[in-house]
């Protein structure tokens, strides 16, 4: 997270407020009305892209004369926050990951050259963008991939396979991490590319159905002597791993935020349902056992909350908070499981049927635990931090 001179310090700030006011006005009038055609189709298409860019949410953290708001991570949290709730999860992923996930490589480490390209139609939405780390054999463990790039006349070739790449299967340009000094220790030998989509020699290979966040879509990058101007190297030259690690730290945070208006949304519809179904003479609500459940799992969302707020402010403030990223991805992961699952259960049967929003929220979830860095990492990071 980067420090920005016109972050606003307050989540009652009218700028923030007004982020709110519109992300929320568009998952109410537009994603949930699209929702399901979107979870059929397997993708958001880039006219919703454009319409959020048009909507001026899609740089919130990029200068303004790249066509940004230059608000920093507190209007990215919030606007997480608030995708989250749509409670269709492959709308915050597909959308979060090419606003704070992917074009953040160029943003923070990109050349002049580059950043007119590509930062000004991204934050329209004309193109959309995605990051391609993981591998076949490599995932939380960066420091193994196998991807190599090397120097071809003025060029780049680039060989290996990319997977589970969110955007990939429609997106324009992807953030490619590959080896490029195959002697060097992990640290010092990975650089990023900026790879168009219609470079001779990457072949686009459709995955399977996910699980969850259906209306994602994803596939393997597969890079057969790819051939990369000299120009498609974003930042220093055997660097890459640095910028890998750093942007892990507010993909980290947007992640806690996205979970965040997930298990807000599964409480919400939970409430609703056991204020209003019938049972034993009364309603659901009128059990103590489920007034007790709710009432403490909305305690740790809460918990969730307060950690990740804070936190954003103090990235807005330029500190350090690698603990404090590692402590959200873990705990607001892990909390939203704990919560999708009671929330399932108070539904009964509704809750096991295909295609109910708390249904949805229940299958999505199950990634918040894995994608951007497993639990099991992330406590590891924390304890090298106590």
């Amino acid at each position: 997270m980067t420090a920005t001179s016109s972050i606003p310090d307050d989540f009652d700030d009218e700028r923030i407020l007004a982020v709110r006011r519109k992300t929320a006005d568009y998952v109410r009038n537009e994603a949930l009305l699209k929702g399901d055609q979107w979870e059929l189709e397997g993708t958001i298409p880039h006219e919703d892209f454009r319409r959020l860019g048009d909507l001026g949410l899609l740089g919130l953290s990029h200068p303004v004369e790249y066509g940004g708001a230059d608000m920093g991570p507190v209007a990215s949290v919030v606007f997480a926050e608030e995708l989250g709730r749509s409670t269709y999860g492959g709308l915050p992923e597909a959308v979060l990951i090419h606003t704070e996930m992917s074009s953040t490589h160029i943003l923070h480490r990109g050349t002049p050259e580059q950043k007119r390209r590509y930062l000004s139609a991204m934050n329209r939405g004309d193109m959309i963008c995605a990051v391609a780390i993981t591998e076949p054999q490599a995932g939380s463990d960066v420091a193994a991939l196998a991807t190599t790039a090397r120097r071809q006349g003025e060029g780049w070739l680039l060989n290996g396979t990319k997977t589970y790449v969110t955007n990939a299967l429609y997106g324009d340009v992807f953030i490619v991490a590959a080896r490029t000094d195959p002697h060097a220790k992990s640290s010092r030998a990975i650089s990023l590319f900026a790879v168009e989509r219609n470079t001779p020699g990457l072949r686009i290979r459709p995955m399977p159905k996910k699980h969850g966040m259906l209306s994602s879509d994803i596939a393997d990058l597969v890079f057969e002597d790819a051939l990369l101007p000299g120009n498609a190297l974003v930042g220093e030259e055997n660097k890459g791993f640095y910028g890998v690690m750093e942007n892990f730290q507010n993909e980290r945070l947007i992640l806690g935020a996205m979970s965040l208006g997930m298990g807000r949304a599964a409480l919400d519809l939970t409430l609703g349902w056991l204020r209003s179904r019938k049972a034993f003479g009364g309603t659901l609500w009128d059990l103590q056992a489920n007034r007790h459940r709710i009432a403490f799992l909305s305690a740790r969302m809460k918990a969730v909350e307060t950690l990740v707020y804070d936190t954003a402010r103090r990235g807005a403030r330029g500190e350090e908070c690698v603990r404090e990223v590692s402590m959200i991805k873990a705990l607001a992961g892990e909390t939203l499981q704990d919560v999708t699952r009671a929330c399932l259960q108070l539904h009964g049967g509704v809750g096991y049927h295909h295609g109910t929003a708390i249904e949805r929220i229940g299958r999505d979830a199950g990634l918040m635990t894995i994608g951007g860095g497993a639990t099991e990492v992330m406590l590891d990071e924390i304890a090298k931090r106590l």
